[in-house]
């Protein structure tokens, strides 16, 4: 399969790799001896490596920010590439229902599942990462998963305080997955309670529509001036109206859940969720109906 090429056949060998990886594999597990699965079936989509957007990511988030063409450059040193032969892969791996079921229940601490995910459950993500690069470089396809680079780096946004050098969730906008609510998880056709993934590869491949102009579309707090359910959800009180706070959410999930996970689950774990569930967006594009 060439790199050169655009192909219907390429997007769904591409969607058929992730799908077969995440319903079939015995690596996607959350670590139990029933081999219980970390994820449920995802959602991919793809974006253009010239896409306006990551421009403006690095504008907006600063100058420290990738866009695609900056981190196939810096894995692929003696390789000359412009940013319209590239193209990004970006996946949605939703949480199952037991997961999600379990997390309901919670109001202060994560479950044992959710903080499953966080640990064994992201460690499958790498691995699908790896295997979706590995998959198309052995196709001829140079590939680089940014969240894998041992150049990405945690940083500071002088807007938005904590940043990183590539931000899944960003990819997963821009590839026309989901759109941003009040807690900035990113609301998806199958809810916010997700964790998602990207890979950047010298493919030709059609884009998916955005079928929103707004990045908080899907949520019901600016789009319709209701719901807020999140806030009520956050055992840190890191959500308001204004928004999140991510300082105080770090120091909870750090130190709180950190601890409780650790003495409860024997887990270094530090995922919370709770904003993720028992929410009209936990599982959905919510309605105004859900809030009612």
């Amino acid at each position: 399969m060439k790199s050169d090429g655009l192909t219907s056949d390429l997007s769904r060998w591409i969607e058929g790799i992730i799908k077969s990886f995440i319903n079939e594999s015995p690596e996607n597990s959350l670590g139990y001896e029933t081999g219980e699965k970390a994820w449920a079936e995802p959602l991919i989509g793809f974006s253009a490596g010239d896409d306006p957007l990551y421009q403006f990511y690095k504008s907006d988030i600063g100058d420290f920010y990738w866009t695609p063409l900056e981190i196939f450059m810096k894995t692929f040193l003696s390789t000359k590439a412009t940013a319209d032969q590239l193209a990004v892969i970006s996946w949605i791996l939703p949480q199952t229902e037991a997961t999600k079921a379990d997390n309901r229940r919670q109001i202060k601490y994560p479950s044992e599942r959710w903080a499953r995910t966080r640990v064994q459950g992201e460690e499958v993500n790498n691995k699908l990462r790896r295997y979706v690069v590995s998959a198309l470089r052995e196709k001829g396809v140079k590939a680089v998963a940014p969240m894998l680079s041992p150049s990405w780096k945690q940083k500071e946004s002088e807007h938005y305080g904590f940043a990183s050098t590539w931000s899944e969730r960003h990819v997963a906008y821009a590839s026309g997955l989901g759109t941003f609510g009040l807690c900035d998880g990113l609301i998806t056709s199958k809810g916010k309670a997700m964790r998602c993934g990207s890979v950047v590869a010298t493919i030709n491949i059609q884009p998916t529509l955005r079928p929103y102009s707004n990045y908080h579309a899907y949520c019901l707090h600016f789009s319709e001036g209701t719901c807020g359910m999140c806030i009520r959800r956050c055992p840190a009180g890191a959500i308001s109206k204004v928004g999140h706070d991510k300082i105080k959410c770090r120091n909870y999930v750090h130190n709180v859940v950190g601890e409780f996970v650790k003495r409860n689950y024997s887990l270094k774990s530090y995922g919370c969720g709770l904003c993720q569930t028992r929410v009209p967006c936990e599982s959905k594009i919510p309605s105004q109906e859900d809030c009612e």
